[in-house]
């Protein structure tokens, strides 16, 4: 089940093949891995397994003034600590002592060796942002840390920030903070960290839930005015910090999806993929104005033209090979106006290359490719588009916009996915 690079990567808990896999986490926006390629610790995936040894970290002793022991605890770097400025002359430090119940993943833009998984901003069309040095990023250097538990259930836990490489998380006085009624300090990040579970699971019944922020103890709160906002929202006391198969975290620049090991055991593996396609070009479908067979190229060419490639009219969705058919003379007016005509139909609309969506963990069930989003023309199956069409993903500081999985572009107002007409041929 998915060789993505983690063959000795067991995908079952229960599996007694290597070590025990608590889930993956997979980057919205790449159709099966990085523009520029998957690199050490910066990839497009990214398989939370048990450690070796538990590095699992949980709350301690509360030092509410600056004291010699709060200094120490501050300055050891063998402590796990975390620091609330309240003013100038008053800070809450937190110590944090060893779990060997838990295992800590932290997540974040740093490259530093706390650092498990390196995320970076992620542009539409799947383009890392962050690779030009012109662009600031939002993506906080230590965003959020997981907690699994190393025995079954083997639940996830997700807090926001991360310990940095003293082992110290420390939260200035423009963070928003405050004291709970049990004594314990809470926080939130300056960008936040945002969550949203599924309803109905991750499946051809899923619905979308709500987004809510997650405070850096791991408590669930409604969304601020805007990302940034002193303000907190309301405390959800109904709702967790664990989460589920099909859980987006959005880090304010990039959108992440957590799926368990046994959600993607009933995932549609790359193999099977491929047998899709290779099912729907032995259909041999024709474009209708030239009569050539159209074909989709192979998984591992996903980003090459082929003479062969299907496109497709995004108003109708009418699938043909490349052709002038309808296009302006004059080229300039053709760049600027990306609307043509379908000679099937007559309607008017973007004319796309259509590309399959190689990232089996975005599917919902394991149907043949019949839909495709607009206008970016990833390809997938009908249950699939529906539900991604659906989810509203955060976009800036506070706006929502539905979006493509496989590259994160913004979806038509009008029409997100759309169904996909193929010309069988004439003989």
């Amino acid at each position: 089940m998915f060789s993505l690079g983690h063959e000795n990567i067991s995908t079952s808990p229960s599996s007694t093949k290597g070590p025990i896999k608590y889930g993956e986490l997979i980057v919205l926006g790449c159709n099966g891995s990085l523009p520029n390629g998957d690199k050490g610790r910066r990839k497009s995936r990214f398989a939370l397994c048990r450690r070796n040894k538990a590095n699992g970290v949980k709350p301690s002793t509360v030092h509410t003034s600056c004291t010699p022991q709060a200094a120490k605890a501050v300055n050891n770097k063998e402590q796990h600590s975390i620091s609330y400025t309240l003013s100038r002359s008053q800070t809450v430090v937190v110590e944090y002592t060893h779990d060997s119940s838990t295992d800590m993943f932290q997540i974040g833009r740093s490259t530093e060796s706390p650092i498990d998984f390196v995320v970076t901003d992620t542009a539409p069309g799947g383009q890392a942002s962050a690779d030009s040095p012109n662009i600031q990023s939002t993506i906080s250097r230590f965003a959020c840390r997981i907690i699994c538990q190393r025995n079954p259930p083997y639940s996830a836990r997700i807090y926001a920030a991360g310990f940095d490489s003293s082992r110290n998380i420390f939260l200035g006085e423009k963070a928003a903070k405050w004291r709970m009624q049990d004594g314990q300090m809470d926080a939130l990040t300056t960008n936040g960290v945002l969550v949203m579970h599924p309803r109905q699971g991750f499946s051809q019944d899923s619905k979308p839930g709500l987004w809510r922020e997650i405070s850096v103890c791991g408590n669930v709160f409604t969304l601020r005015e805007t990302r940034s906002a002193q303000q907190r929202g309301r405390m959800v006391d109904s709702e967790s910090n664990e989460l589920a198969d099909g859980s987006l975290i959005d880090l304010c620049g990039a959108t992440l999806l957590w799926r368990t090991a046994e959600g993607l055991a009933h995932t549609p593996t790359l193999k099977h993929l491929e047998a899709l396609r290779q099912e729907l070009n032995a259909g041999r479908p024709q474009c209708p104005v030239g009569f050539n067979t159209l074909a989709f190229p192979s998984l591992r060419r996903k980003d090459v033209l082929d003479d062969k490639q299907p496109w497709a009219y995004m108003r109708c969705g009418h699938v043909h090979g490349y052709h002038s058919w309808g296009g302006r003379r004059d080229p300039e007016v053709e760049v600027e106006c990306q609307e043509r005509e379908c000679p099937m139909c007559r309607a008017r609309g973007p004319y796309v290359p259509l590309w399959l969506g190689c990232e089996a963990a975005f599917y919902v069930d394991a149907e043949p490719p019949t839909h495709t989003f607009s206008p970016c023309g990833h390809v997938c199956s009908e249950k699939t588009a529906a539900y991604w069409s659906q989810i509203l993903l955060p976009h800036g500081t506070h706006a929502f916009h539905a979006a493509c999985p496989f590259c994160i572009q913004p979806l038509s107002q009008e029409s997100g996915c759309v169904r996909l007409i193929f010309q069988s041929p004439l003989d």
